[in-house]
C-alpha cells in the first residue's frame, strides 16, 4: 500500500459523514466520493430500473422501490444503492437501517472495483436477497440470488425476464426494457 498501513489511515463514523458536503458513501469507517457526477447513460438506465421497478410494484403494498438513500448498517458503514427495493415500513429516519430485499448497482469505471467486490460482499453479509450488477456500457446485467448466506449467480442478462421472488411479492423484470 505504500508508505501508510491501514492502520494509520483515519476512520470515520455517521457523525461525520452527515456533515459532509457531495454525495459520499462509508463503508468500515472508510469514505468514498461518488463523484464524478454519474453518466447521462448511467442515469438514463437508472431511469429505467425505477420505473419498471415502480410499475411492477404497483400492486404490492408491502414493497416500495426506492431511488438512492441511505442506508445506514451501521455507525461507520453508510451506503447508497442506486435502486433498492425494501418490503418492511419505512421508518421516520433520514436512512434505512434494514436490508433491502432487491438492489440494483448501475456500474461506472470510478464505482466498479466498489459494486463487483467490496459491495458485493457488504450485501451478501447484509442478507440483501438479490444483488444486481448492471453494466450500461456493456448493457449486461449480473444477477445474484443469496442462498444461504451466499451469493449464487443466476446468469447475465442481457434481453431476458428475470422472477424476483420478494417474499411478499412476486415481480417479473425485463431487462431489454432497460437499455433502450
Amino acid at each position: 500500500m505504500g508508505i501508510l498501513k491501514e492502520s494509520e489511515l483515519p476512520r470515520y463514523t455517521y457523525s461525520d459523514y452527515k456533515n459532509w458536503e457531495g454525495r459520499w458513501e462509508l463503508i468500515e469507517g472508510f469514505p468514498y466520493a461518488m463523484s464524478p457526477a454519474p453518466t447521462p447513460r448511467h442515469q438514463l438506465v437508472s431511469n429505467k430500473i425505477a420505473a419498471q421497478l415502480e410499475f411492477q410494484l404497483q400492486n404490492c403494498e408491502d414493497c416500495k422501490a426506492l431511488l438512492p438513500v441511505d442506508w445506514k448498517i451501521s455507525d461507520d458503514t453508510v451506503v447508497q444503492p442506486d435502486n433498492l427495493v425494501v418490503c418492511y415500513p419505512l421508518e421516520d429516519k433520514p436512512y434505512i437501517t434494514r436490508a433491502p430485499v432487491l438492489i440494483f448497482e448501475v456500474t461506472s469505471r470510478a464505482t466498479s472495483l466498489r459494486d463487483r467486490e467490496i459491495k458485493y460482499r457488504l450485501y451478501e453479509k447484509e442478507g440483501v436477497k438479490y444483488y444486481v450488477i448492471v453494466d450500461p456500457e456493456e448493457n449486461i446485467a449480473k444477477v445474484y440470488h443469496l442462498k444461504d448466506g451466499k451469493y449464487i449467480k443466476l446468469g447475465d442478462f442481457v434481453k431476458e425476464k428475470v422472477l424476483f421472488d420478494l417474499g411478499k411479492c412476486k415481480i417479473e423484470f425485463d431487462f431489454s426494457k432497460i437499455w433502450e
